[in-house]
């Protein structure tokens, strides 16, 4: 098989074009956030978030509500739980993330052992991105726009609180009000997510793509370029490869992430060796 047929040959069909339809916006979503979250130093809280939109998702599927409402809802909790928690001053931020977490969590595992097999949860916890519908991809297109349309317009005060957060409260920003929102948005990507890749993975195309970009650039307006590109480079690869190898589709889209990130590390650490020898 000549190259050109390895990459488009599996796009005539259309289960994998509207994959590769949901892996790029999911992928975009994830990495424009993704700055922000590595720039922040909210690493920690994607996974978070990731993890606690489980128990929203299997009470949907119990009570055969949308599967999507019950994550969107479990996220949006979480998110607003954990602002709400960090804030006070007896209980620090990762304290917060950590309890959230771990009970979110348990709670999900928990309600899905009273249905007794593990069987019907695999695709929630592992992703199942070539069995996206054409209801679904609207879906995860319409919380793009809705999440590149807030952070154009709070682009400037993003920005400024995640580089100096002390001025900007001097001059006027509410930084927590902004981290609510950022929460939220990244709630709103995980539900995304957690169809292509799943709940386990769901936090690596948050951080990967966007610390990838990190090493290239510390302009803000590349590095959120950089990332996208990576990301949507990821998950058509990552597809790709699970088509033609017969494997998971949410392993190997990560893999792919985590795979363009060494080799940017090993690229950067030679080059800065040359330069320091040189010197």
């Amino acid at each position: 098989m000549n190259p050109f047929d390895w990459v488009l040959s599996p796009f005539q069909y259309n289960f994998m074009r509207t994959a590769a339809l949901a892996g790029a916006l999911v992928g975009a979503t994830c990495a424009l956030l993704g700055v922000y979250v590595v720039l922040r130093r909210m690493a920690f809280i994607g996974d978070a978030l990731a993890h606690t939109v489980l128990p929203g998702l299997v009470i949907a599927y119990l009570n055969r509500w949308n599967m999507t409402g019950g994550a969107l809802a479990a996220g949006i909790i979480t998110a607003l739980g954990i602002g709400w928690l960090s804030r006070r001053r007896e209980i620090r931020e990762d304290t917060a993330i950590g309890i959230l977490f771990t009970g979110m969590f348990a709670l999900g595992i928990l309600l899905m052992s009273a249905v007794r097999s593990f069987r019907d949860f695999s695709h929630m916890l592992f992703g199942y991105i070539i069995g996206v519908t054409d209801d679904q991809l609207r879906l995860f297109a319409a919380l793009a726009l809705v999440i590149i349309v807030v952070l154009v317009l709070l682009h400037k005060e993003l920005e400024l609180t995640s580089f100096d957060p002390i001025h900007a409260q001097v001059i006027g920003l509410r930084p927590d009000a902004l981290r609510y929102a950022l929460l939220a948005l990244m709630a709103l990507a995980v539900v995304g997510a957690i169809q292509a890749v799943g709940v386990v993975l769901t936090s690596a195309l948050l951080i990967v793509p966007a610390a990838t970009a990190s090493l290239l650039t510390k302009r803000l307006p590349a590095m959120m370029a950089l990332a996208t590109l990576i990301a949507v480079i990821s998950s058509l690869t990552g597809l790709l490869v699970s088509y033609h190898l017969d494997v998971a589709s949410g392993a190997a889209i990560v893999l792919i992430c985590i795979a363009i990130f060494l080799l940017v590390w090993v690229i950067r650490t030679i080059h800065e060796c040359r330069r320091t020898t040189q010197r």
